[in-house]
């Protein structure tokens, strides 16, 4: 399911990998630009996740830190899968991200059991207004510009699939999914109070 935040963990795993392996090999952020012929600040972006690295970029980040063959590769994929996704992203952006709702909807009510493993956010499916908002604002920019108002309302719309007793849904989140500030304090604690005592969520671990 891509949604704005299956989109962003995979970023900010890519991030923090190479963040990892950065310091990991004793390189400054500085030194490992020189190596690789980036700026500076192209690295430190790369490394909080405001930007996502091309497959090259990593490729050249791998090589200067001279990664193992076996972790360079499953980088590599991870980079490719977040650049496809990226790509899928902007094209749903151009179209209208309500219609991707809709997708997710359909998909939803044709599954009798859905199990989410959520360890960056919590799925749409347990977002209360407020929160779908602050993690729909354009990250993506499009034309015409994203309705966010109507791709909330889509979202929202789909939760009422958890009502429905003949499905089973499972949700296994991490602390992290629940203090990843998303949004502004206030609507936070909205977003954890709402998640455990939910009468739609027929399961909870």
């Amino acid at each position: 399911m891509l949604e704005p935040e299956h989109q962003g963990r995979q970023r900010k795993n890519l991030a923090e990998a190479l963040r990892s392996l950065r310091s990991a090999s004793g390189l400054s952020g500085s030194r490992l630009a020189v190596r690789c012929q980036m700026s500076q600040a192209k690295i430190s972006r790369i490394e909080t996740g405001s930007t996502l690295p091309s497959v090259i970029d990593v490729e050249r980040i791998l090589a200067a830190l001279n990664v193992p063959e076996e972790i360079a590769r499953e980088l590599l994929e991870l980079a490719r899968t977040a650049n496809v996704d990226y790509t899928a992203w902007r094209t749903h952006a151009r179209l209208g991200l309500h219609q991707k709702q809709a997708e997710l909807k359909a998909l939803e009510q044709s599954s009798t059991l859905m199990r989410h493993f959520l360890p960056a956010v919590p799925t749409g499916l347990l977002h209360v207004p407020e929160y779908a908002a602050a993690t729909l604002q354009p990250g993506v920019r499009s034309e015409p510009a994203r309705d966010v108002p109507r791709v909330v309302q889509a979202r929202v719309a789909r939760q009422a699939v958890l009502d429905d007793p003949r499905r089973r849904f499972v949700f296994l989140m991490t602390e992290q999914a629940v203090r990843w500030r998303r949004a502004p304090l206030p609507t936070m604690a909205a977003q954890a109070a709402h998640m455990p005592g939910s009468p739609r969520s027929r399961m909870w671990i």
